[in-house]
């Protein structure tokens, strides 16, 4: 009989464990529920757009340079040239992007994606220098200029826009020319002449859908984007961050000014390319709380949750010389574990805050109730209902101070450790363990 305590406690530790079985499946679930989520983004991302990058307008430059072929078996004095047709890609010396972004949700079954509609306006200047810059040494045979606009998903274009260059109308036709890593549209402007400079101002109204996320590449050496939208929770990403920005209930203004010193050229070309180089300014359409990474984050307290409660019983067994049967731990662990359950079903439904709470009055009302008779005493009952729910309340403030749910678990931990052992403190085990035995 001297084991009993001992017996006791590796029974408590022996239903913890079990406990561990339902949270991994309630995990588990979670885990689905979400990667179902993401699922259906990419179908409503297919069947719409998916998120997008835009690159330019940036001007491309087909030459053709007669260059003298390297042939070492050619007789002497007998020189052999050969036509070589390159692409140089000019970047705009200023680039001005104006957009407004209007957001809708898009839902399937209890899932939703954000699908937003933006309206811009791009406008810039290209100046291409005589000869293409190219010393005296090459000779240049001809050059043919093409206006290029980078976009990832195509299908998004939502207009046929007149695009207007040196105040003549013209349209886009698909296809990048040959100067981005990713798919396109470009305008064709013809032979250029070589002898002296020449300047392309443009001015491209565009209409683009996209899902989730929208990224801009800074092309021109001095590029400005000024964005609003209604939706009031964007999230600001990317290489470069806006230097002013506004966000209320009603949606927010950002703008952003980068200069070519900031850019690397080449790899914002390729910012179209599926893996393509970040280098580009992004902003998110996402949803301000993710239901199932909240509740994911909860139920990795789940095991603290159970080691709380199940000590705060062990304590008033000691200190209140009552019995508790294995058999009420194992329940009231399931009734705890029973709420992150609750929390991901509800959460689909409503906000979750009012699914947090309604979970928790739910389960507290729950163990308070099977206390008050399991301990015969419903002062016991509504204490250990009121412990329960501190519990839920300061699990609720970890989850939304993520920056500080380290510091606030531990603080937990060590204030629930440092009150166990002053409240045990004049207790002799030993001796506690032979009056049970007697």
């Amino acid at each position: 009989m001297k084991n009993r305590l001992f017996i006791k406690l590796s029974l408590i530790a022996l239903v913890s464990l079990l406990l561990l079985v339902p949270l991994s499946m309630i995990e588990g679930q979670i885990a689905a529920r979400s990667a179902r989520q993401a699922d259906v983004r990419r179908d409503i991302a297919e069947s719409a757009a998916g998120a997008q990058n835009l690159v330019g307008p940036v001007l491309a430059i087909r030459y053709r340079e007669r260059v003298e072929r390297q042939d070492k078996d050619r007789a002497e004095g007998a020189a052999r040239y050969e036509l070589v047709e390159r692409t140089r890609v000019l970047a705009p010396q200023k680039l001005d992007i104006d957009g407004v972004a209007r957001v809708e949700s898009r839902s399937r079954g209890l899932y939703r994606a954000r699908l937003y509609h933006l309206d811009l306006h791009i406008v810039g200047s290209v100046v291409v220098p005589a000869r293409l810059g190219f010393d005296a040494a090459r000779d240049i045979v001809e050059a043919q200029a093409f206006l290029v606009l980078g976009l990832t998903d195509l299908r998004g274009v939502e207009n046929d826009p007149q695009v207007r260059i040196n105040g003549q109308p013209h349209r886009f036709v698909a296809g990048n020319a040959g100067a981005l890593g990713g798919p396109g549209v470009h305008v064709a402007l013809g032979l250029i002449d070589l002898s002296a400079g020449n300047r392309f101002d443009f001015s491209v109204p565009l209409n683009v859908a996209g899902t989730e996320r929208l990224a801009i590449a800074p092309a021109g050496d001095a590029t400005t984007v000024s964005l609003k939208s209604d939706w009031p929770h964007p999230s600001f990403q990317g290489r470069f961050l806006p230097v002013a920005r506004t966000v209320s209930d009603e949606g927010f203004e950002a703008r952003w000014e980068v200069s070519h010193l900031a850019r690397n050229f080449d790899r914002m070309l390729k910012a179209t390319a599926p893996d393509g180089p970040g280098e580009t300014l992004d902003i998110g359409f996402m949803d301000p709380v993710n239901v199932y990474l909240q509740s994911e984050r909860a139920v990795k307290y789940g095991v603290l949750f159970v080691v709380l409660t199940f000590a705060a019983f062990f304590l008033t067994e000691i200190l209140r010389q009552l019995r508790i049967h294995p058999m009420q731990y194992l329940l009231v662990g399931l009734a705890l574990a029973t709420f992150f359950l609750l929390l991901i079903a509800l959460s689909e439904h409503m906000s979750f805050a009012l699914a947090y709470g309604t979970a928790a009055t739910a389960c507290v009302a729950l163990i308070g109730a099977y206390l008050a008779g399991a301990l015969g005493s419903r002062r016991r009952g509504l204490a250990g209902a009121a412990g329960v729910g501190a519990l839920y309340a300061v699990l609720y403030g970890v989850l939304l101070s993520e920056d500080n749910a380290l510091l606030m678990g531990t603080l937990l931990i060590f204030a629930a450790l440092g009150a166990t052992m002053l409240a045990t403190r004049t207790i002799d085990w030993y001796r506690l363990g032979e009056a049970k035995a007697a």
